[in-house]
């Protein structure tokens, strides 16, 4: 019955490539226009017949997307055999080569944590940099789907900045499961050349240079342009000042992350961010155990919800107050970045994401330049700036040989 399926286009070089890798994990980097979606449909196909009862999904950023980018090129290719289309829920049916059946899905990924406890032979994510919170939701939700099965992914977008997506891009350095591929949109032969060469002409450069060619760079409006991998991320092999405090930050969540981040102040009045945690649907409780648990001299919690404060205070914990002025704690931030006093450590993979995509909205002709960033991507780089902003407060009124004489490690 599988033979009554429509032909498969032929594959690009550059597409062949990637499906012909055997790596459990392949990350494609590629620019717009490239074939991505030609490429995880076919994939998810070949997937789907080969045995019996696989279950395949495919997660683009809102289920909205998922229908406007792969689902009719999908339906067109599996409509002579599909024993069942559902077209609400984007499930499709088919026969397998063995005789019985498997299930191709569609989702989005603003409704992931459906996804919870399911169960999958192969997972494309596709437009990965634009997705938010991705690595919660990898980690906790979307990995362990495929552990009864070794199941396969396929990641796919356009880079965004260095966010979320470069980390992903890079993972092939630290686990050999991992296998990247970057491709630009002059990869795909049946793209005019001389159109790509059209819009390069009439676009910024940095601009051409992310969409189509696929390079990662700074995204415009961030609020953090100072930050720079190569400055301020610190590894095991660093070279530090013995620590005089431990600071840690909390940023309350739920359907958001929760972040808690542990800042040790050096001898030398450098911030070293040594320890995120970074989770979804973590109570009041849980927060408040881990924070326990990395033994700080002060918590500096968000100010917005007071009871859970209490509830901090009641547990023993040394809660400080903090200042509710976001644009002064940022200003704070900047210029510790500028002084070359603020540490991320590389493993602190969401903070570092967050510094590389927290910006502010896009500025218009008929408004003043924003002041306060767009409210996502910030909830390490909140917990982060209610330590910073405050501690440097106290910094002013504690200079540093009252700190020797007094000692004042915990302000």
């Amino acid at each position: 019955m599988t033979s009554l399926i429509s032909k498969a286009p032929t594959l690009t070089p550059a597409q062949s490539q990637v499906a012909k890798s055997r790596h459990r994990f392949r990350v494609l980097n590629a620019g717009r226009r490239f074939g991505k979606t030609i490429l995880a449909v076919e994939e998810m196909i070949g997937y789907a017949v080969f045995k019996n009862d696989r279950n395949v999904c495919y997660i683009a950023p809102t289920f909205q997307a998922a229908r406007d980018i792969a689902w009719d090129y999908l339906k067109k290719r599996l409509a002579p055999i599909a024993t069942n289309i559902n077209e609400s829920r984007l499930e499709i049916i088919i026969p397998t080569k063995e005789g019985g059946t498997s299930r191709i899905v569609l989702r989005g990924w603003e409704a992931v944590e459906n996804l919870r406890g399911q169960k999958f032979d192969f997972i494309v994510i596709d437009e990965v940099a634009m997705v938010r919170h991705f690595w919660v939701g990898w980690n906790d939700i979307l990995s362990p789907t495929l552990v009864d099965t070794r199941g396969h992914a396929l990641f796919i977008s356009t880079p965004k900045g260095f966010n979320h997506f470069f980390e992903l891009y890079n993972q092939e350095q630290k686990d050999q499961n991992f296998k990247s591929f970057h491709f630009t949109t002059y990869d795909n032969p049946n793209i005019p050349k001389d159109e790509i060469d059209r819009e390069r002409a009439t676009k910024p450069e940095d601009s051409f240079a992310q969409e189509y060619l696929a390079d990662f760079r700074k995204m415009e409006g961030l609020v953090y342009k100072d930050f720079s991998r190569n400055r301020h991320i610190f590894d095991g092999n660093t070279q530090r000042r013995e620590t005089v405090s431990r600071l840690v930050g909390v940023d309350w969540g739920w359907n958001n992350p929760s972040a808690v981040i542990l800042i040790e102040k050096d001898s030398d009045g450098h911030y070293w961010v040594s320890n995120e945690w970074y989770k979804r649907e973590q109570t009041t409780e849980q927060i408040i155990e881990w924070t326990r648990g990395l033994k700080s001299n002060a918590v500096y919690p968000d100010p917005a919800e007071p009871d859970r404060i209490q509830l901090m205070k009641n547990a023993g914990l040394n809660v400080r107050d903090v200042s509710k002025d976001v644009v002064a704690g940022i200003d704070t931030v900047r210029e510790l970045l500028k002084q070359g006093r603020l540490h991320i450590h590389k493993d602190c993979v969401n903070t570092i994401a967050e510094f590389e995509t927290y910006r502010y909205e896009e500025s218009r002709p008929d408004k003043n330049e924003p002041e306060k960033p767009v409210k996502d991507n910030d909830h390490a780089l909140d917990a982060l700036r209610y330590v910073l902003h405050m501690d440097a407060q106290l910094a002013d009124v504690y200079d540093e040989e009252d700190v020797k004489v007094y000692g004042l490690t915990d302000y």
